[in-house]
């Protein structure tokens, strides 16, 4: 553990940052995963109504600098390509 008053507050202002990074990581995870699933279901609303949600939750999570924006960009087109490859074989 430090001594310093400073590092001792860097390590507790940290914890508290890698624990809303974490939930907010594993919240696009799971509405990502949800998607998926809809689409591996064949259940195209679903599908459909979710990606709104998805996109959403994505950009909020790049807002706050918990994913890159590139990385935020590039998850928010595969999921869009997976879309209206599903659309597609309809």
């Amino acid at each position: 553990m430090a001594n310093i008053k400073s590092s001792i507050k860097r390590i507790k202002v940290t914890k508290t940052r890698t624990l809303r990074n974490k939930s907010i990581k594993s919240s696009v995870k799971t509405a990502i995963k949800k998607f998926e699933a809809a689409i591996a279901d064949g259940d195209l609303d679903k599908a459909r109504s979710l990606f709104p949600e998805v996109t959403s939750s994505i950009d909020k999570a790049a807002a706050k600098g918990v994913l890159h924006k590139n990385a935020a960009s590039r998850k928010k087109s595969k999921l869009a390509l997976k879309l209206q490859a599903a659309q597609n074989h309809e």
